[in-house]
């Protein structure tokens, strides 16, 4: 029944099961209490696309990695800043180590609308390569199939608990293959541990004890909100548009092998004299009948008669109107995704925009990126400063943690020069008319140079530019003074010379 509703109405996504009773879509008619949508992205079908390895999306999937892509190598890594010194160095020290998942786990939350990360601190294993370090934090990016489901806090609609499922194998002594399907649930203080199948005995079976008190795996959601417990594929508002470029692509290019091979034609007032005179044939109808076929490779001469005429037909223009439909399809998986044209590989004199326009609306949406996924990695900091603090007994002042991000500036170095030299004149001047002081002055230029400091820091502070421009403006003045006394001492010396200036 489903089929057939899906063929009725033109569904066209894939992404997301719709809620069904008794195989009929329930949409409205009656009264259902509010219930959280908990449907989950067919995380298959985004790998699969992201790889382009769906031969029902081939043609049309290559557009699928530069919107990944693109807005995961923009947002970066962010840097954690503690207020507490010590703090600081374990967070600077886990992101250098873990750089490279943090970039992962962007793109993948991107790519599949989920990504799941369990911090864990497990015993140092490889002591030769790393004999500095008796255990360590380890940043672990889970598969999100491997996560069936999330119980959330009825009020809060916070995690409580993730069922984690995953089918292993292994080969016993005898050589054999055997399976088992390893479940674990994990909540603050425990991990319950069941299993089908034949597992090996090293497994633990049962309620496992943790020392954290809290939930250790932090959960990436992508273009979500409250009423939804998964998050949103990039890929899954451009999926129809994908979808539909390859079928328009696919069908011009079977058009095109079709009418691009040239055809014989040929205009004949003796037929048999032509079968004749260049095959060989003279009896065409029992040659017919016995299934004869004419081969034209080798005869570059064809012998006609008189008003006999001989050519081949072409086919001018093969894909029709499918040029300007794919234009079309182009332009909205553009829209659709919020990403620049050139991304794609767009001559940019032949785009409808110059990258400078373009360029606003990629930085939106990486900001808006930046931002669904603050909280996450500043609940990640919070456990690296928890799970130390507790193993290593150190005390920190606080866990709280602040991100900064590295700027997406759309401007080039001219334009960023021609800015800061608008800036500077427009606030000399308004030094010097009295409208505002020196230190507001300096205040304000401190947003576009990044090495320039508070014109009054603390009391206690080392770094004031406003100390900082006394020590140049001295050091100009010592500059001077000891020019100036150079020229003298050349005067001095060339009168004693006798060569009489003065």
């Amino acid at each position: 029944m489903g089929k057939i509703w899906s063929a009725i109405t033109g569904e066209m996504s894939r992404f997301r099961d719709n809620i069904t009773s008794f195989g009929i879509n329930l949409i409205g008619g009656m009264h259902r209490p509010y219930t959280l949508d908990s449907r989950k992205t067919d995380h298959t079908l985004t790998k699969e696309l992201y790889d382009n390895t769906n031969d029902d999306y081939k043609l049309g999937g290559g557009f699928v990695k530069p919107v990944v892509n693109t807005s995961a190598s923009f947002m970066g890594v962010p840097k954690f800043h503690s207020q507490d010194e010590e703090a600081q160095e374990v967070l600077k020290s886990f992101v250098e180590r873990n750089r490279s998942k943090m970039l992962r786990t962007e793109r993948n939350a991107l790519r599949d609308g989920d990504c799941y990360i369990w911090i864990t601190r497990e015993e140092n294993q490889d002591t030769s390569l790393f004999p500095e370090e008796k255990d360590k934090i380890v940043y672990n990016v889970l598969p999100p199939g491997q996560v069936k489901d999330i119980i959330l806090d009825p009020i809060t609609h916070k995690p409580v608990e993730y069922q984690l499922e995953s089918n292993e194998e292994w080969v016993d002594d005898t050589g054999y293959k055997r399976q088992f399907i390893y479940k674990q649930r994990i909540l603050a203080g425990k991990r319950i541990v069941e299993v089908d199948g034949d597992p090996p005995d090293t497994i633990e079976v049962g309620e496992i004890d943790s020392p954290w008190d809290f939930l250790p795996i932090v959960h990436f959601k992508n273009e979500s909100d409250e009423s939804e417990k998964f998050g949103k594929s990039e890929i899954e508002s451009i999926e129809p548009y994908i979808k539909a470029y390859h079928d328009v692509m696919h069908h011009a290019m079977q058009g095109s092998k079709m009418n691009s091979t040239p055809k014989l034609k040929l205009k004949l007032k003796d037929v048999a004299g032509f079968l004749r005179n260049n095959f060989g044939i003279d009896n065409p109808a029992e040659y017919a009948r016995k299934g004869g076929s004419l081969n034209l490779e080798g005869k570059e001469v064809v012998f006609l008669s008189e008003d006999e005429e001989a050519g081949f037909i072409e086919a001018q223009s093969p894909t029709g109107d499918a040029k300007l439909l794919l234009q079309l399809l182009f332009y909205c998986i553009v829209d659709a995704s919020e990403t620049p044209e050139f991304v794609f590989g767009v001559h940019t004199p032949s785009s409808h925009a110059s990258t400078k326009e373009q360029m606003p609306v990629l930085v939106r949406k990486v900001q808006r990126k930046r931002d669904q996924f603050t909280e996450p990695f500043q609940r990640i900091a919070r456990i690296v400063l928890a799970m130390t603090q507790a193993s290593e007994n150190k005390a920190f002042s606080t866990f709280a943690t602040e991100l900064e991000w590295e700027e997406v500036d759309p401007r080039d170095t001219k334009e960023e020069a021609d800015e800061i030299e608008v800036v500077v004149r427009s606030l000399s001047q308004a030094v010097t008319t009295g409208l505002t002081s020196i230190d507001a002055a300096v205040d304000f230029l401190a947003r576009y140079i990044d090495t320039m400091d508070k014109y009054e820091g603390s009391e206690d502070s080392e770094t004031k530019e406003k100390d900082k421009l006394m020590r140049t403006k001295l050091l100009a003045q010592g500059l001077e003074d000891t020019q100036l006394l150079e020229d003298q001492r050349r005067k001095i010396l060339n009168l004693q010379n006798g060569r009489g200036e003065s």
